[in-house]
């Protein structure tokens, strides 16, 4: 009796390439917008505690009382309405354009990026993004900053569409893009801190540690990355928000001039703790609200949940 015919061998499986996600561009806009309602008022003790001049308060708790009892809670809230616009425009375009890169590239690679390549996504997409967003920053900081004026000098913006219609009679159109530089190189400095940061935390918090992906996760990383972010953006944070509040064109290496004769070499850090109480919650409120419009839109399209 002849011997059996031989089994084929088994061909190798293929190695199982990444494939990323692809959530709705207003994701990040929209996560912004919430984290930017609770956030606000931090954000409002920054920008006045930036701009202070003579006898204003000169630390956060003491900006945080003024505002309270110069304008009761509400003022808490001043430019609100610029606030909104400026995360529906700049991070709408940073959150979207960093998201589509990525899912780009690890479509074409059948991988994550590693931290560099992120670090230069996310860089360039928040350049782009503070460009977009420019004009409701200036609008943001303009609004912050009134209510510290005397009463002459407030530009008195009933709300930010008001504001940009006054600008462009009263000062030209060009008003929009005043300080574009470093609000543009501070949002890509501010994007490469938040979202490169906050993935690559995340992704080692999931491979190295017990955690899975859940609020847990979510927190740390977020923590981490607005550590990083408040850090890396404090000089140019200082220098943007001089700029924005100023009627006048002076060029960066003036202002920066001018910063260092009152304050010295501390202008570089000025504001960095009321800037990281702000910045810190701002960006663990974002991603904690950006993790939930994802679990929500894997739900209703029916993705398994899995660790990733």
């Amino acid at each position: 009796m002849g011997s059996p015919d031989p089994q084929p061998a088994k061909a190798p499986e293929p190695q199982r390439k990444t494939t990323a996600l692809r959530y709705p561009f207003w994701f990040g806009g929209s996560a912004s917008s919430l984290a930017a309602c609770v956030t606000h008022p931090l954000d409002l003790v920054k920008v006045r505690l930036q701009t202070r001049t003579g006898n204003a308060p000169k630390n956060m708790s003491g900006t945080f009382v003024h505002i309270v009892r110069s304008a009761g809670p509400l003022g808490l809230y001043s430019g609100i309405s610029a606030s909104l616009l400026r995360q529906m425009t700049y991070s709408t375009a940073r959150f979207g354009l960093y998201e589509e890169i990525k899912a780009r590239m690890v479509a074409r690679n059948g991988r994550e990026p590693g931290f560099p390549l992120l670090v230069a996504m996310a860089a360039g997409s928040g350049f782009v993004g503070g460009i977009c967003g420019n004009f409701a920053d200036v609008l943001n900081v303009r609004m912050q900053h009134d209510a510290a004026l005397p009463p002459a000098d407030r530009r008195n913006y009933r709300h930010a569409l008001d504001g940009m219609v006054r600008m462009a009679r009263e000062e030209g159109p060009r008003s929009w893009f005043r300080g574009w530089l470093p609000n543009s190189t501070r949002a890509a400095f501010m994007t490469a801190g938040q979202l490169a940061s906050y993935d690559v935390a995340k992704r080692l918090l999931l491979k190295y540690t017990p955690l899975q992906d859940n609020l847990t996760t979510h927190f740390t990383a977020s923590f981490l990355a607005g550590l990083v972010a408040a850090t890396v953006t404090s000089p140019i944070d200082v220098i943007k928000t001089r700029v924005m509040s100023s009627s006048h064109s002076h060029g960066v290496m003036h202002l920066i001039g001018d910063i260092y004769k009152t304050d010295g070499i501390g202008w570089v850090f000025k504001g960095w703790v009321p800037s990281f109480l702000r910045l810190g919650p701002q960006t663990i409120c974002t991603f904690v609200f950006l993790e939930m419009h994802r679990k929500a839109y894997r739900k209703v399209q029916g993705i398994e949940e899995k660790k990733i």
